[in-house]
């Protein structure tokens, strides 16, 4: 296992790596929405739109192969059962990989539903829901992907909620080998994404808007014209390359998941009858 980590490692410590702390309009490109997405501020703010008629989206301009991503947030407030803001990587193809952010609206006044998954060579189903500690829509908060060799590691304000190991020794495919760019969307998804569908959006509260700043990210770029991606060997710039949870990180995830978690497909037997994924009894 460690050696097999190690063997990855290495791949790209010849390799470049890019931080990135600027502005929306040298990081992304707004994708879709037909003006319902917005870059303010001189590029420091970026925000989302739904309305009946359409919500919006943008992509980042680069494809990372293992990152440490940063975006601060602050969630549709007020009355937004029905909407979904998505805040993901993902690669193409029908063996995609992904790691996903998305956060289900609710009615005002009840909690928004923290909603994680990761993607392997195109299947998921690996879906853990958080509550929040706090109300997203107050305020910006900062919600964090640290994907590298060892694990995907997510996190709200500095407290990580889940980790996903690399557990490849194990016969459990990891994302590895695919770049992925980063996406947000706020989209209408009033069919399942509150109380299984059963509160639709009310779209005389829209337009219906999310908002971004402090977007961050230590990460290996992929070359497309090169097809390879790398990262410096500088072990002081790069260490999130070989970060892992330290004993206060277990505790805190401990915490998040006791007090927090809502839904763990790890322990969803009637929805997998015939034995849990593999990786629920190897974590």
């Amino acid at each position: 296992m460690i050696s097999h980590i190690m063997v990855l490692v290495s791949l790209i410590l010849s390799f470049t790596a890019v931080a990135s702390a600027g502005s929306f309009y040298q990081d992304f490109d707004i994708k879709w929405g037909d003006g319902r997405a917005k870059i303010l501020g001189e590029g420091k703010l970026l925000t989302l739109s739904l309305d009946k008629a359409s919500g919006s989206g943008f992509q980042s301009q680069n494809q990372y192969l293992f990152g440490k991503i940063d975006m601060q947030i602050k969630l549709v407030p007020g009355n937004s059962a029905g909407t979904v803001t998505s805040y993901y990587l993902s690669s193409l193809g029908s063996t995609h990989d992904e790691i996903d952010f998305e956060f289900l609206g609710n009615l005002s006044g009840d909690p928004y539903t923290l909603h994680t998954n990761v993607f392997t060579q195109g299947k998921g189903n690996r879906e853990q829901q958080f509550h929040l500690w706090f109300d997203p829509t107050k305020d910006f908060h900062t919600y964090s992907i640290l994907w590298n060799p060892r694990s995907i590691i997510f996190s709200v304000d500095g407290t990580p909620i889940r980790q996903f190991k690399n557990m490849q020794s194990d016969g459990i495919p990891f994302p590895k080998d695919q770049p992925m760019w980063i996406y947000s969307s706020l989209w209408n998804a009033d069919d399942w994404a509150t109380r299984g569908g059963l509160v639709k959006t009310d779209w005389s509260q829209a337009p219906f808007t999310a908002s971004y700043r402090n977007f961050n990210a230590q990460a290996c770029t992929w070359s497309s014209s090169s097809s390879s991606s790398s990262c410096s060997n500088n072990p002081t710039n790069n260490s999130w390359l070989s970060e892992s949870l330290d004993s206060t990180g277990q505790e805190r995830i401990k915490w998040a998941q006791k007090n927090y978690m809502i839904y763990n497909y790890c322990t969803d037997l009637k929805r997998f009858p015939l034995g849990l994924p593999s990786e629920c009894s190897s974590a």
